[in-house]
């Protein structure tokens, strides 16, 4: 039986290829087998070559023909030249015994000999290469089981993927603008929704975080036109919204303030380091009721002072000569002390009054109280006292506007000299940071201007909303806090869980896009390896990051790159992965791209992308990988530890969509399309300059009912 499946010798092998020639005997492109016709030479099809008990899996790469004349010097005839036909393939893997079953494992271990014999591949075989087998159980970290699409070859057959295996060591989806990246993440998406596991179980309690630059997949999970059962279990959850994505700016730490303000490094850097700290440590004080370190910069700042210099803290000249004044720089530092410590605070309030202005004797038993009363209270404190170096990177609420003014002068002054050429030094990053607190673009983003007292510690819900559990977690939590007014106007009461979150960023400004993914992204990060031994890796997140240029770019420096490459590196230990889709691999991180395992490439007409990828994958796909310029929508080149061999695939249909379909140029050129309105102009102008949306109406209103405008309405 064997010897009638010979359709071919093997004339060299070179490493992972062999170069065979076909049998003389076979003129065509089929051979007639015993139960079937089979195919003898395709690109991207099979063959097999015996070796012993196992047998070679190879893949079609290329067919020739040549023609060859036979020279005889023996005799006078004139012989035609014939031809022969050659395939070059490479070398995948191996039909193994395992104990009483065969079964197809990734690799060559026993190479074939010069003139092996080379067999057609029969549906046994094919069986064994894509996984087309039943199983009761499967084993989830080994068994590649999942289907995303149709082998072009063999479109009876599946091409299947392990999940774990595609998760776990960190995925990238490349190719083309149009190439079908979008389709491709919602249909393996859908797929892992749709399967049916282990006793017919589905997934209840994914956590799969999407940054959608676009604003392409809420079509795709959310469509508008209503759930069927499968979207309903997913259950996916939109953040999103003109004005609505939203990340508190006291969840930054020290990099994300240092990118976010670009202080000079000599001096600004260092002060602001130090102002943050005091802010921070400000509102631990205030929850431990501990002096927090600002006051006591003033209070020690009190006690160095002279009796000249307190007379000019406490009143004021008036030709010539000193009067006392009410509520003056002591008595407002004696009621701030107040509220950490009474005794403390009435003895400096004390200092300040009337009674005892411009009067050292009255004075310095005061201040000698002071003393006192100040080292017994550093002296209880010490062992609690948080400082501002320890406070500087925790996600603690502190007040935007203070920082700028308040606790950049005290930072100021902790420096004791030369205040006024330090005040100098950090006028530019001061006017800076004032200038983000009324530029729109910043300031909403970012909630630099919030101040109410229900956002104050929102940590849990916020990570809880990014992770599709708010509903079941805090869905009846009292208060009225940005994420619950948002959820409540948004989001349906559901105690689900939302197993995809859609954070729609495409309407975030370019000059806080970085920023706000590269926060979201470290809080992630930073949550699940705050998580016990014992926890670690029982939560696991995917979070993906589509047109990954705009963040991991490998020639810019950023916050998102920062975080996304710590990811990339330190994030399978916490069960935290990446999947990374992109049109430009040859821009993104090399430390991201190099971390990823697993690679599905769409078309890639980029001679330089082209050459990258290759760096990527191993050298044994690259015959495979010479098809990528000439790849069709929808399919793509999948390889990696996520998929048995590499192979081309043809990805599920998926409906609906993604909102990534191409413009329709001539459709809308010959009739108006309905969505563009009369006011197409002035409405979307009003939203770019931030105008409210009823001022808009009640214009449109005007002008449409003003018949006979006056001189005042011509534009001249």
């Amino acid at each position: 039986m064997s010897q009638n499946r010979i359709i071919g010798r093997v004339l060299s092998v070179d490493n992972f290829r062999v170069f065979i020639k076909i049998e003389e005997d076979i003129k065509g492109a089929f051979k007639s087998g015993i139960n079937d016709i089979y195919e003898v030479a395709r690109i991207n099809s099979y063959l097999i070559i015996p070796v012993g008990a196992d047998r070679i899996v190879a893949l079609i790469t290329r067919v020739t023909m040549k023609e060859e004349v036979e020279l005889n010097s023996t005799t006078t005839s004139i012989v035609l030249p014939s031809s022969s036909r050659y395939i070059s393939a490479t070398m995948l893997g191996t039909i193994a015994k395992n104990g009483d079953k065969e079964q197809f494992i990734q690799g060559v271990y026993s190479f074939p000999s010069l003139d092996n014999p080379v067999w057609y591949v029969t549906e046994e075989d094919l069986k064994h290469i894509f996984d087309d087998k039943e199983s009761e159980i499967i084993d989830y970290k080994k068994d590649f089981y999942l289907p995303i699409g149709t082998s072009p070859a063999f479109q009876n057959y599946k091409v299947k993927i392990c999940p774990d295996q595609f998760f776990v060591k960190h995925a990238a989806i490349l190719g083309n603008t149009g190439s079908g990246k979008s389709c491709t993440l919602t249909s393996i998406l859908r797929n892992l929704f749709r399967f049916k596991y282990n006793e017919d179980a589905q997934l209840q309690n994914a956590h799969i975080v999407i940054f959608d630059t676009n604003g392409e997949y809420k079509d795709a999970f959310l469509p508008a036109q209503g759930m069927n059962d499968e979207l309903k279990l997913i259950n996916a959850y939109y953040y999103g919204g003109d004005e609505e994505v939203k990340v508190p700016y006291w969840l930054m730490n020290w990099h994300d303030f240092k990118y976010l303000f670009n202080p000079g490094e000599g001096v600004q850097a260092p002060v602001l380091n130090r102002a943050i700290g005091l802010a921070k440590n400000e509102q631990e004080a205030n929850a431990q009721r501990l002096l927090p370190n600002q006051l006591k910069s003033d209070i020690e700042g009190l006690l160095s002072s002279n009796s000249e210099e307190i007379k000019k803290r406490t009143g004021t000249q008036s030709y010539g000569n000193w009067q006392w004044k009410s509520g003056n720089e002591i008595i407002g530092i004696g009621e701030a002390v107040k509220k950490y410590n009474n005794d403390l605070g009435t003895i400096i309030c004390n200092l300040g009054n009337q009674d005892n202005f411009n009067d050292a004797s009255k004075q310095q038993p005061l201040i000698d109280n002071i003393e006192k009363t100040y080292n017994q209270i550093i002296a209880d404190d010490i062992d609690i006292q948080i400082t501002s170096e320890q406070n500087i990177d925790l996600p603690i609420w502190f007040s935007y506007q203070d920082l700028c003014k308040k606790f950049l002068d005290a930072a100021i002054n902790q420096e004791g000299v030369s205040n006024n050429r330090i005040a100098e030094f950090m006028s530019t990053l001061r006017l800076r940071m004032n200038s983000f607190l009324n530029d729109k673009r910043i300031a909403i983003p970012l909630m630099l201007k919030d101040t109410e007292e229900a956002n104050k510690n929102i940590l849990p819900q916020f990570l809880a909303l990014l992770l599709g559990d708010y509903n079941g977690y805090f869905g009846k939590e009292e208060g009225q806090n940005f994420i619950k007014k948002y959820n409540e106007s948004n989001n349906p009461n559901n105690s689900n869980t939302n197993q995809i979150t859609i954070i729609d960023v495409s309407q975030l400004p370019f000059e806080v896009l970085e920023t706000v993914t590269g926060i979201l992204g470290r809080i992630i990060l930073e949550f699940v390896a705050h998580f016990l031994p014992e926890q670690r890796g029982k939560f696991p997140i995917v979070i993906v990051l589509e047109e990954a240029q705009n963040y991991i770019a490998e020639e810019k420096e950023s916050i998102a790159k920062t975080v996304f490459e710590r990811i990339a590196r330190e994030g399978r230990k916490y069960g935290l992965s990446l999947v990374v889709s992109s049109q430009r691999p040859s821009e993104l991180s090399k430390t991201v791209l190099s971390q990823c395992n697993s690679f599905i490439i769409h078309r890639l007409q980029n001679p330089e992308d082209q050459k990258y990828v290759r760096g990527l994958i191993s050298s044994a796909n690259a015959d495979l990988l010479e098809q990528l310029p000439i790849i069709p929508q929808q399919h793509a080149i999948i390889t990696g530890d996520c998929v048995r061999t590499p192979i081309q695939v043809r990805i599920d249909n998926v409906n609906p969509t993604p909102n990534s379909h191409n413009p329709k140029f001539i459709e809308n050129w010959i009739n108006r399309n309905e969505k563009i309105t009369d006011n197409i102009y002035k409405e979307t102008c009003d939203r770019w300059i931030g105008k409210p949306e009823n001022q808009n109406k009640e214009e449109i209103t005007t002008n449409a009912n003003n018949d006979n405008p006056n001189d005042a309405d011509m534009p001249f």
